[in-house]
């Protein structure tokens, strides 16, 4: 078997495993993995933060469902990489992330930048290893593929110590392949006891969870719906699981991101069927109301998940699609009566129950932004979002048709998320249409990868919803603890933040009226496309803007009256 540097096989192996773009920053003490990298096929993005980096490959991950790569040097670099795992931990992202690290014989020493990324790693991946041995290293990043990527996906650290880096191994790539990932399939018995639960059920309703699009699930969930006659919620993560101008959609019900029919809804039924949901807490709300009298199947891929937030009536540990196509499998034995009164009843609260966006009155309105962008944006956009009220609005009224084309940063909630999160989304699917909302303040954060975008022609539109709200927030002394009110006030000419576009050889402009957002942002796809750099729309809305929010589904605040 031929000596090759071990560098070089690495590369071999995340050629082979499907990676064609790595986003970093190069470091004395990862050189040696650069210079394997020099004439291969994978694309390097060199960022300006290697926070950024990790966002960029998250976003790479969700979009393709491959395991997104990201790599930084020793010491600072690794620790600025944290969130990034902490993102993609929390949402279930598979990724990868490379640091250097000083040579083996002076970790004890405190050498410089000689962090121990891997104990500080380890809360926030599914596997951190420092690889001691030259010859383990295809191995284990074979390994941490196949973990990155089975049962519950997430992320994994490689520590490399550059005197490892620098060795030579016996290694054949013509021989060897990526290491199988094994379909968590569910108990038969349990399969056909949820079907008996859910044909019993008068008022059932399917929720899609985030491990429906992470299972690549949504065609099944579409058939078992139809063929059950039963109507469908998303979560947050599961947005663009299952269409929205679908009969059987049912809205998204919840404490912030959720719209009032979808709640009502949600209220009335006597049966859950959970398919790769957390049950988060801006879902739930109080517990005694969201649970009530109905009853819940909860299924995962990850065992532990069943009875974390509270005991289902029945759990059932499965892949979302595995589990799917055994439902049909078993429906294909029973007789199913349809439920058209109840999904009448869906439509009818559907009707009554709105919230108003075709606002034209000055300043502008959240929601009538949203409108726009429904109506200026085909189901084949990728959408990325990140956190705060932007991100309620967004999920309150911004629609999406197809999975992995809604992509939000739902647990960790990372303020300067979008804007890496959206490249790499635009690398993983260059020749799609990408849009990112963001808010002012959390633009302010890693705004520097604009440059990135601008080096590497990176087209796309961000759209701003900005109140000039750069300060700080007290909670409302009412409600749920997202209610902010605004503690100071501000210069009313706020930051200019086309010119910040504009210092990073990208443009944009700014909105006042409602009737200029939809030809700036015809404007704003037209220049993306133009220039392939980042294109700015700022518009400026209501200082104090509201959002619907509450305690429990029973309990939210309304921003306007019905």
């Amino acid at each position: 078997m031929p000596r090759i540097p071990a560098m070089q096989a690495v590369v071999d192996v995340l050629e082979s495993e499907g990676v064609d773009t790595v986003f970093g920053c190069p470091g004395a003490a990862i050189l040696p993995l650069y210079n394997a990298l020099q004439g291969r096929a994978i694309q390097h993005l060199i960022v300006r933060h290697e926070e950024g980096a990790t966002h960029m490959a998250d976003g790479w991950a969700r979009t393709n469902g491959n395991v997104g790569v990201a790599i930084g040097t020793s010491g600072p670099a690794g620790t600025n990489m944290i969130t990034g795992l902490y993102t993609a931990h929390a949402d279930s992202i598979p990724m990868i992330c490379i640091t250097g690290q000083a040579a083996t014989t002076k970790l004890h020493q405190e050498a410089f930048q000689a962090v121990d990324i891997v104990e500080i790693a380890k809360p926030v991946t599914k596997w951190a290893v420092q690889v001691k041995e030259a010859a383990q290293l295809p191995w284990i990043f074979r390994e941490a593929f196949r973990i990155a990527r089975s049962g519950r996906p997430g992320p994994v650290l490689i520590d490399l110590p550059i005197d490892v880096q620098k060795q030579d191994i016996e290694w054949d790539s013509s021989i060897d392949s990526p290491l199988p990932v094994t379909a968590v399939k569910p108990a038969p018995a349990r399969v056909e006891r949820a079907l008996d639960m859910l044909l019993a059920a008068e008022r059932p309703i399917i929720l899609a969870g985030g491990g429906v699009v992470l299972g690549e699930a949504s065609e099944q969930l579409r058939a078992a719906a139809e063929r059950l006659d039963v109507p469908v919620q998303v979560t947050l993560m599961g947005k663009g699981s299952f269409p929205e101008d679908h009969e059987l959609f049912a809205g998204m019900a919840g404490i912030q991101t959720s719209q009032r029919w979808a709640n009502a809804a949600f209220l009335e039924s006597d049966l859950v069927l959970a398919l790769g949901a957390r049950f988060g807490d801006r879902h739930t709300g109080e517990l005694s109301v969201y649970r009530g009298d109905r009853k819940f199947i909860h299924v995962d891929i990850e065992p532990t998940q069943l009875g974390k937030v509270f005991g289902p009536d029945l759990g059932i540990v499965s892949d979302t699609r595995e589990f799917l196509d055994a439902l049909l499998a078993a429906l294909e034995q029973r007789s199913v009566a349809p439920r058209r009164e109840w999904v009448g009843r869906i439509a009818e609260l559907k009707e009554a129950l709105p919230r108003r966006e075709d606002f034209d009155t000055l300043p502008i309105k959240a929601p009538r932004v949203f409108k726009e962008i429904n109506e200026t944006f085909g189901e084949d956009t990728y959408f990325v979002t990140a956190i705060g009220l932007y991100q309620i609005w967004s999920g309150q009224f911004q629609k999406a048709h197809k999975p992995r084309h809604y992509q939000v940063c739902g647990q960790a909630g990372p303020l300067g998320w979008e804007i890496p999160a959206a490249i790499g989304v635009k690398k993983a699917r260059p020749e799609a249409e990408v849009v990112g909302v963001v808010g002012d303040y959390s633009f302010q954060f890693l705004v520097e990868e604009l440059a990135v975008a601008a080096q590497y022609d990176v087209g796309f539109v961000l759209i701003m919803l900005n109140n000039e709200y750069l300060g700080l927030i007290r909670q409302a002394e009412t409600g749920y603890d997202m209610n902010f009110e605004v503690d100071i006030h501000y210069d009313s000419n706020g930051t200019d933040n086309v010119k910040i576009m504009e210092a990073y050889g990208c443009s944009g402009t700014r909105v006042h009226e409602p009737g200029e957002i939809r030809t700036s942002l015809e404007w704003a796809r037209k220049e993306a496309e133009r220039t392939s750099r980042p294109v700015l729309v700022e518009i400026m809305i209501e200082r104090e803007g509201n959002a619907a929010m509450g305690a429990a589904l029973d309990a939210v605040k309304e921003f306007e009256p019905a």
